[in-house]
């Protein structure tokens, strides 16, 4: 009996060798930096299986022991409503991880345990996580941590993660309990004698419902979902919302308490945290005006708060430029360095498929979109240090205003403001919106903010055109323009196609926090690298696609013997090396240009061109432009090709000098404004079509958006050259 018990223990020992911990918790309690501080830079992205919402795990070592973090989406309660909420609920009904670490803001402690006691009704071992320990005691609060423990039936551990203080703590006690759930066995919660009553009436027919197949599911925690006749509980157990038993369970009760009993848990649950922190936490007797109190009466003020946000974003645009010039400038230094490197492996003169490529394809195209990449990472930067200091809710709350006049609300400029990063998990971020017309229309309009994809053309054409003085105001005037239209859309679609009662707006303000250097660093490293991929792949194949376009099928032979008749004349009758240098270059840009008209790329341009002309392009810019629907950085990638073929000398002119020479600064503005609002890329199309479950509506979006384009870039166009302006 001995040996068989030991040989038990051997095999849990083996099983647990490798544990999974779920982090949970409310938003704004500090979980992200928290998983930062375990995990780090291990973290990587994916998305949750058969969703598109995204899921943050971390594989790592601790002490011998192989640890799966999961990060699950920030969420207040698992009550099935929001897609996060059905994400965390289900992660943690189906897939039992060996441990929740639950993630408690110390500094609004009554509020997060009602998400704790939703996650001890699972009876998963539980460790909290009492986060922000140190803002809690700057306040005057003092927190109790073992009464909780006696109480909940759980460790509390104060953690101040950005400082790293009780990480490692954390990680042994989760750990500890995985090993030995029933060191400490979450209580049950006592959510009084009429409830009790029921669970019990519940559990007890629950066993002899013929259609109950809920063996997989937590028992208590089922009893109490089925009474509040959650959807999914009712859903998974095979028991109809109308089952005898559990109307006779749930009689008394409704005849107590009233009809809602869901409503009434929920009291229950807010009274048992109310209860517990007049147990556990002491509050100073004369409270003092907090500083987040002093900063909101003046970012939130409605006289200052538009101006201070527009003058920060001001702000940010001129660093970006300012400091990211000189990175930029190296960069792109670098490649043209790398090109002439390669193009000087084969002889003057001579024509390679191969050297075209390397050089005009891969080094052209794709160096095109790298060498932005310094001004990109300051600008998420400085997008990850508003965010992570509170600013960002604020902005919402600031908008609100305007967003209600136009018939959303502050909460619809959240998935906005995720658009300045990426119109992808903005558009998912629309999720949050519990009315579908807000979702819809707020999916529509979304992509007017301007992304990072987008930045790379601006930060082509600003200092091509307009002097350095005018860089940041540029960069500035577009993003505004952006959100004008934006908010003149949403108001258009939501009085026609989408008319209806906006939904009240509700949300928690963060209290402000110094962003941490590892968190703020690790928030820019992920969007820079998903760029960095994105030019490494995507914008690599389309890069050595739109090369192909514009090599094949080449000149007819009669051309080819022309040009070729009139390199011979020029070596014969030059009279000097300047002189036949110059002509030389003539004729190879010649050559060039009469080769790009004739190629796939050139001869679709031409095509359009008469489409385009009213707008100020010329066909060159059209196939940029048609390149740049896959991704929006391909359009500088491309015109950086177009403008390579023909190139004569080691000098020549870099891209922005070419463009310069050949379009006006009215051209240039119309360029930046065309692909502000026309047709988003092909990955936000599809993430539209999916999440509004029609293909119409991301059609809508896609053909909108382009005819919108279209019609602004004409007046504007014909408007400046009437004017004489950028002639």
């Amino acid at each position: 009996m001995t040996n068989k018990h030991n040989s038990e223990n051997q095999n849990n020992r083996a099983i647990k060798k490798s544990l999974t911990i779920a982090v949970a918790g409310n938003p704004n309690a500090g979980k992200s930096t928290l998983i930062n501080a375990i995990a780090g830079t291990k973290l990587h992205v994916g998305n949750w299986p058969g969703v598109t919402v995204e899921k943050k795990s971390a594989d790592f070592e601790y002490k011998g022991r192989r640890i799966t973090l999961v990060d699950l989406p920030g969420t207040y309660s698992l009550s099935p409503y929001t897609q996060e909420e059905v994400i965390a609920r289900d992660y943690l009904v189906h897939e039992k991880p060996d441990i929740v670490l639950n993630v408690v803001d110390a500094t609004n402690l009554e509020r997060n345990l009602y998400f704790t006691f939703q996650l001890l009704e699972l009876g998963i071992p539980l460790v909290m996580a009492l986060n922000m320990h140190d803002e809690a005691r700057q306040k005057g609060l003092r927190i109790d941590a073992e009464k909780m423990e006696s109480i909940l039936g759980c460790a509390v551990i104060p953690t101040v993660a950005t400082k790293h203080e009780g990480i490692d703590r954390l990680i042994e006690t989760a750990i500890a309990f995985a090993d030995d759930p029933g060191r400490h066995a979450p209580c049950a919660i006592p959510y009084g004698a009429d409830i009790e009553a029921a669970v019990k009436t519940v559990l007890g027919d629950l066993q002899e419902y013929p259609q109950n197949n809920s063996n997989s599911l937590p028992k208590r925690w089922l009893a109490l979902k089925l009474m509040e006749r959650d959807e999914l509980a009712l859903k998974e157990s095979g028991v109809p919302a109308d089952a005898p038993f559990l109307t006779k369970a749930t009689r008394h009760l409704r005849q107590a308490h009233g009809e809602d009993i869901e409503a009434l848990m929920a009291d229950e649950r807010y009274g048992l945290a109310a209860g517990l922190t007049r147990e556990a936490l002491q509050k100073p007797e004369k409270r003092k005006r907090e500083l987040t109190e002093r900063i909101d009466a003046v970012v939130l003020n409605r006289f200052l708060g538009m101006p201070l946000f527009l003058a920060l974003m001001y702000l940010v645009f001129s660093l970006t430029f300012t400091l990211g010039d000189p990175p930029m400038g190296w960069i792109e230094n670098f490649f043209g360095w790398s090109g002439s490197i390669l193009a000087g492996l084969w002889p003057e003169g001579s024509e390679s498929l191969l050297k075209s490529l390397l050089v005009d394809g891969i080094i052209g195209g794709v160096g095109g979109v790298i060498v932005f990449l310094p001004n990109i990472l300051l600008l998420f930067l400085a997008i990850a240090i508003l965010e992570d200091s509170g600013y960002m809710a604020r902005v919402a709350f600031i908008m609100d205003r305007l967003m209600h006049k136009i018939g959303l609300h502050g909460k619809s400029f959240i998935p906005m403001l995720i658009g300045f990063g990426c119109s992808v998990p903005a558009i998912m971020a629309t999720r949050t919106l519990e009315n579908r017309r807000d979702r819809l229309t707020t999916m529509l309009v979304t992509p007017l903010m301007s992304c990072g994809a987008r930045l790379p053309i601006y930060l082509l054409i600003i200092p091509a055109f307009f002097p350095p003085v005018w860089h940041a105001p540029m960069l500035w005037i577009i993003y505004v323009i952006g959100i004008l239209i934006a908010v003149v859309t949403a108001k258009l679609l939501r009085s026609t196609l989408f008319k209806g009662e906006s939904v009240p707006f509700v949300m928690e303000l963060p209290p402000y926090r110094m962003p941490t250097p590892k968190g703020v660093l690790i928030h820019m490293w992920e969007r820079g690298w998903l760029y960095l991929k994105k030019a490494g792949t995507i914008i690599l194949g389309i890069s050595i696609l739109m090369w192909a376009m514009t090599t094949f099928p080449g000149l007819p032979d009669r051309d080819t013997a022309r040009f070729a008749n009139e390199r011979q004349a020029i070596q014969a009758a030059a009279a000097g090396k300047e002189e036949k240098s110059e002509q030389m270059a003539s004729i190879e840009n010649q050559a060039g240009e009469e080769a790009l008209r004739y190629s796939i790329a050139g001869r679709i341009g031409q095509a359009i061109e008469p489409i385009l002309t009213p707008v100020g392009f010329d066909w060159k810019i059209g196939t940029a432009l048609i390149g740049a629907f896959a991704a929006k950085e391909v359009f500088v990638a491309q015109m950086g090709i177009i403008y390579s073929v023909g190139k004569a000398n080691e000098e020549s002119e870099t891209l922005r000098e070419k463009l310069k020479n050949t379009y006006t600064p009215l051209i240039g503005f119309c360029i930046m404004l065309f692909c502000l609002i026309s047709a988003p890329c092909m990955a936000t199309i599809a993430v539209t079509g999916r999440e509004s479950g029609s293909w119409k509506w991301a059609m809508l979006q896609l053909g909108g958006l382009t005819l919108l384009a279209y019609v602004l870039t004409f007046i504007v166009f014909q408007t400046g050259t009437l004017l004489g302006v950028g002639i």
